[in-house]
């Protein structure tokens, strides 16, 4: 939860898997890491230059939150500070058409079938979504921008440990572009 007096920097990398990949994963994680369960969510992404706020519905955990990142994926550091605010499920929807009536620099809409896990000190997602496909983010979250570098090497370790390859900035920067590019071309069919 989100306190005024406490940064919240997530460190987070990806990893884009093949099926075989996710499923073997799912297995090897079940017997050898904490099953923190299943978190299926339903996200709108209400997108800025250089910034994303977020309006999550926790499906699985039936609980909702805006979320603020100050930085976008493939824009820099792995390291995005995170404001988050807590509100009730039930605001959801009301919060997405509050956000929809701002002017955005686009939205986009994503259904997340997500199960994590704790693994040797690293959070971690497999996640399969429309526009991603079958993913793995890894994240450890800290306080102090000190802590980057340490925490980084740890995610490193693990994804090396499980055989997956992490997403280089570049190669992030041109999915994340893609993505919102594609929303752009079927966000304007459905307007003519």
């Amino acid at each position: 939860m989100f306190s005024a007096n406490k940064k919240q920097i997530e460190i987070e990398f990806r990893s884009l898997l093949k099926k075989e990949k996710y499923y073997a994963l799912k297995n090897f994680l079940n017997k050898n890491a904490d099953d923190l369960g299943e978190d299926d969510k339903d996200v709108y992404f209400f997108l800025l230059p250089n910034k994303i706020v977020k309006v999550t519905k926790n499906v699985s955990k039936k609980t909702a939150k805006i979320v603020i990142k100050l930085n976008r994926l493939g824009r820099g550091s792995c390291d995005f500070e995170e404001i988050e605010i807590p509100i009730n499920l039930s605001d959801f929807n009301n919060t997405v058409k509050l956000f929809k009536e701002l002017p955005f620099d686009q939205i986009q809409n994503s259904y997340q079938k997500r199960h994590n896990y704790f693994y040797n000190g690293v959070e971690l997602a497999l996640k399969y979504t429309k526009s991603w496909g079958y993913h793995l983010e890894l994240e450890i979250m800290v306080d102090k921008k000190s802590k980057s570098k340490k925490s980084e090497e740890k995610i490193r370790a693990v994804a090396k440990k499980l055989g997956v390859r992490i997403m280089e900035e570049e190669e992030l920067a041109k999915f994340a572009k893609d993505i919102d590019e594609q929303y752009k071309k079927s966000s304007h069919k459905g307007k003519k």
